[in-house]
């Protein structure tokens, strides 16, 4: 009974807040909607210069080819190398091809030929993108050349054989796949994690929770009575952004809904217990912020979601195991583009869980009821 009225003063507190409520409400509209598109993976206007040393019908096809991908802008064709150059360095181009002299010649004659490719590496991600999109470019201009140039009895000729590769789940490669569960799941840890601690620390700084700690209700009432509103609001604000996923980008878990939720609980569970242990600590909202971005931020980054834990030295992939976002984000990911099954993911599961109930065990244990 105590905690029916204690719950009921916690929804009141939340919906008189002015700003909470309609956060909850247009944070994942926004989120879903804007973000996936601007942290596309896919570099597209890559801004290339070809210094073209041969000026033959070859060269011609080749940046023909090149200019039809859609990925690069062609913004100069020049014959000097310092040119070029001087063009990354007033960062005009990003990338630049330099075809050699004799370059058809020897495609015809010797069955081989070799280009320089040279990218701005300030921005490694896009330099190392850019390269392995003209790479590739250039080898299927390859594959076509050998494959027209062959005839029969043609001496020292080999032809080439042809790479198709196959992406299963994601057959397409959209970057967007990959984005959206990460974007489920900081929301998951911002509202299930960060506003239950600050909401705590807050009352701490009034001092409204004093007059909590002087009464005969538990500690796990308490802490209980604490966290539900907030489960509550996470669960209301994943489900708007499960349905934005599908009306914007046709993107629904090829897996069960129902898994889906019983692992964002779990999760939701961990990541709200390690919210209370911090705000346990801290003494102030500066504090409890700090300390969450912090311990979050290492969270994500050991999480895999950007690096493959395997590529981690021994000592990160150790420390990941403490990491809740580690398992979540795999556990969206085989739902929403495998369609895993609970059974697939019991390792999971059995680890959200143990991080669950370290977390919030601790929660309780540091939880201090001062008289005043």
């Amino acid at each position: 009974m105590m905690l029916k009225y204690l719950l009921e003063k916690e929804f009141k507190q939340f919906l008189r807040n002015r700003f909470l409520p309609k956060f909850v409400i247009v944070f994942p509209f926004v989120i879903l909607s804007i973000f996936p598109l601007v942290t596309n993976t896919e570099i597209k206007n890559i801004r290339l210069c070809v210094v073209d040393n041969d000026k033959s019908g070859y060269t011609y096809l080749l940046i023909e080819k090149i200019q039809s991908s859609g990925y690069f802008i062609l913004t100069e064709i020049t014959t000097n190398e310092k040119d070029a150059f001087e063009l990354i360095e007033d960062h005009k181009v990003d990338i630049i091809l330099e075809i050699p002299p004799r370059f058809e010649s020897d495609l015809i004659k010797e069955n081989t030929a070799s280009v320089l490719i040279s990218a701005n590496a300030v921005n490694g991600m896009k330099a190392g993108l850019s390269s392995a999109y003209l790479s590739r470019i250039i080898a299927d201009f390859n594959q076509d050349t050998r494959i027209e140039l062959m005839h029969p009895g043609k001496q020292g000729f080999t032809p080439a054989f042809g790479i198709t590769p196959l992406f299963r789940y994601n057959p397409l490669m959209k970057s967007l796949y990959n984005m959206i569960p990460a974007i489920l799941v900081m929301l998951m840890s911002v509202v299930c994690g960060f506003l239950p601690a600050l909401n705590i620390v807050a009352e701490k700084e009034k001092g409204t929770i004093e007059q909590m700690n002087v009464t005969p209700v538990s500690k796990f009432t308490l802490i209980l009575s604490k966290l539900i509103p907030f489960w509550v609001v996470g669960f209301i604000a994943l489900s708007i952004c499960i349905f934005v996923a599908w009306l914007f980008y046709d993107f629904f878990p090829q897996g069960s809904l129902i898994t889906f939720y019983l692992f964002a609980a779990v999760f939701v569970l961990a990541m709200s217990g390690f919210g209370l242990v911090i705000s346990n600590y801290a003494k102030s909202i500066q504090q409890a912020v700090f300390i969450m971005f912090f311990f979050v931020l290492t969270f994500v980054f050991l999480s895999g979601l950007y690096t493959p834990a395997a590529n981690m030295p021994d000592w990160a992939q150790l420390v990941s195991h403490i990491s809740p976002l580690k398992y979540i984000i795999q556990v969206v990911r085989l739902i929403y583009l495998k369609g895993s099954g609970f059974m697939d993911m019991l390792p999971q599961f059995f680890s959200l869980l143990c991080l669950a109930l370290f977390f919030n065990t601790w929660a309780v244990l540091s939880y201090r009821k001062r008289k005043i």
